[in-house]
């Protein structure tokens, strides 16, 4: 069932012993064998397709073949309400979901998206066993039966099936002590995990590498142009919900991994406060930093999606500072939200086109949007300038924080591993790995280890490395952020999602502040924009590829912020407006899979 390419796969088998590397990991805490594990694989996924072909045969003593007035969701844009309505209806199942035959279709086949890593052999016979609760009991929640594709840094347990490797060779077959948070808070809502998503390495910390790319994964390409770049490390799960391979997505930022990939994916997106999500079993860059959050193609999914994963988690202590309550963000959703409201615009070094390399037609598109805001009710505070903006540009105090805590933390990852075939344990480990196995980690124009090699050069949290966090603090927030909202009375900035100016200041700014985005589509680059190369393989600018409008403000104004971005999006349905080119567009519908035994092909 892996979505992994098979001539990676090979070649690495060859340069390690024989059967460690087949797909499904070893227990060591059922010392099961591998083959016994491949054969209960097989024998489940058997027993499920004698039960669809059962269930086939019963549908002409009782068909469930839709009826002409039962309308059926398109895939493409169906939403978790449109999925839940089918399903408490009865005209589907979770079953029927057409997400592995969507994924083959457009993954490693036609324009070979690579946005998914590998699916969930144990997927369909969780389905069908959510299937059985929705009509025994009812569903647990608005995740119930949903199929989402995770980030392929979020830990799944080893019962599962499937890897945890943030793309890296260096973690294939590893074993991870528990499910990640996040993953719990989905499975205890009745979420089915169908996959990992393809990300940039390790979260793009490794060198100056093509976002998008993994070791494991190859390069992940935009579905709106062909090998378009995907933008930021949560790449796959930008590409994966743009075009329906799954009903939602998560992805993590550190510094624009969230709010990149769903400004250029044509998404909503929410990057959270830091701390609201837990980033417990989550590969890590900084705890300083990283969070977890949903992307999808509406701000109703993601602000349903952010109220099941968001809460206190006693394994990640950053998550014990919220308020006690987690809000309901979907109670958030409201078109009036931008009414009375004061949004302001840092002009100051962020959006002067000659420095920021914003391209003019976002410019353009960005102040039909401020229009747009002032129609919805808001008083627009243009400009409303960050006063550290000059010195946070020049700043590099950053670099030394997220390298200290790097090694850090990648080095606790993998010493609490059960099991690590490949034998790394920690980061001079993987990078001796990386150089060992060049074809696999290394290939022509992806041998960057830069950030790794700085990482290892560090000496661990000392005075300097407090020094620079506080620094960092106070450029970012008291006199960034904070500064201006408190001067200028607002309730919000806003800025283009993209340009170069534009994700240092996301990088900086709110990373540095661990303060939250929403980002919202905003429009398309012109047909006739000049192409660029972006990658090895990949270009940008590029036409018709999509970009976004993010509304960020203070510490958990989460809620207010999805509201902002609700109303925006409501007003203009930019979405609607484009979609992926043709080839990228998965074809596999509702209509060929319910009331038919063909699931048995999946």
């Amino acid at each position: 069932m892996s979505s992994l390419d098979p001539t990676l796969l090979v070649d690495y088998k060859k340069q390690n012993s024989p059967g460690l590397f087949d797909g499904v990991r070893q227990n060591p805490k059922s010392k099961a064998s591998l083959s016994v594990v491949k054969w209960l694989v097989s024998l489940l996924l058997t027993v499920y397709a004698c039960l669809s072909i059962a269930r086939g045969i019963a549908s002409y003593v009782n068909p469930i073949v839709p009826k002409r007035s039962i309308h059926l969701p398109d895939l493409y844009e169906a939403s978790v309400i449109d999925l839940q309505t089918g399903l408490d209806a009865g005209h589907f199942t979770s079953v029927d979901l057409a997400y592995f035959a969507r994924i083959e279709e457009v993954n490693l086949k036609g324009p070979v998206l690579r946005a998914v890593i590998e699916v969930n052999p144990f997927a369909l016979v969780q389905a069908a066993s959510l299937d059985k609760e929705r009509k025994k009991s009812g569903k647990r929640s608005l995740l119930h039966g949903i199929p989402i594709l995770i980030k392929d840094n979020m830990a799944t347990v080893a019962s599962e099936g499937m890897n945890t490797t943030a793309g890296s060779f260096s973690l294939l077959g590893s074993v991870v002590p528990d499910d990640a948070g996040v993953v719990k808070r989905l499975r205890k809502a009745g979420s089915i995990i169908l996959g990992k998503a393809n990300m940039s390495e390790f979260a793009r910390y490794r060198g100056k590498l093509a976002s998008g790319w993994s070791g494991r994964g190859g390069q992940c390409t935009n579905a709106y142009f062909p090998n378009a770049d995907p933008c930021g490390s949560s790449s796959g799960s930008g590409v994966a919900a743009s075009i329906g391979l799954a009903t939602v997505t998560l992805g993590t930022e550190t510094a624009g991994s969230i709010t990149c990939p769903s400004s250029d994916n044509n998404l909503a997106g929410i990057k959270p406060t830091v701390g609201l999500t837990s980033r417990a079993g989550v590969i890590p860059i900084t705890e300083h930093q990283d969070t977890v959050g949903p992307m999808t193609r509406s701000m109703t999914d993601a602000a349903i999606v952010l109220s099941v994963i968001a809460g206190k988690d006693p394994n990640d202590n950053y998550t014990l500072s919220q308020p006690d309550a987690v809000p309901d963000f979907t109670k958030a959703l409201n078109k009036n939200a931008l009414k009375g409201k004061r949004i302001g615009v840092p002009r100051h070094v962020f959006s002067n086109e000659s420095i920021s390399g914003i391209h003019p037609y976002v410019s353009v598109a960005f102040k039909q949007a401020l229009d747009t805001i002032r129609s919805l009710g808001a008083t627009v505070i243009d400009p409303a300038d960050l006063p550290s903006a000059d010195e946070i540009i020049s700043s590099s105090n950053e670099t030394l924080v997220m390298a200290v805590d790097f090694k850090i933390q990648i080095n606790a990852y993998y010493q609490s591993l059960l099991e690590n075939p490949s034998g790394v344990r920690s980061l001079a480990d993987l990078i001796a790995f990386n150089n060992a196995h060049p074809k696999l980690e290394k290939p022509l124009g992806f041998e960057s280890q830069a950030d790794f090699y700085l990482a290892e050069g560090t000496d661990g949290r000392n005075q300097t490395f407090w020094a620079q966090l506080a620094f960092n603090a106070e450029l970012g927030a008291t006199r960034g952020i904070d500064a201006a909202l408190k001067t200028h009375n607002l309730d919000a900035l806003v800025a283009p999602a993209r340009g170069r100016i534009s994700q240092t200041f996301y990088r900086l700014y709110l990373a540095l502040a661990g303060y939250p985005i929403v980002t919202v589509p905003m429009g398309f680059l012109p047909d006739d924009v000049t192409i660029e190369p972006a990658g090895p393989t990949t270009v940008y600018p590029a036409p018709g590829v999509p970009f976004g409008l993010s509304f960020f403000g203070t510490a958990f104004s989460d809620f207010d912020l999805i509201g902002f971005g609700y109303a925006y999006e409501q007003k203009t349905q930019t979405r609607l407006a484009r979609r992926a080119y043709s080839a990228a567009i998965p074809k596999t519908q509702l209509k060929d899979i319910v009331g038919r035994a063909g699931n048995c092909k999946h």
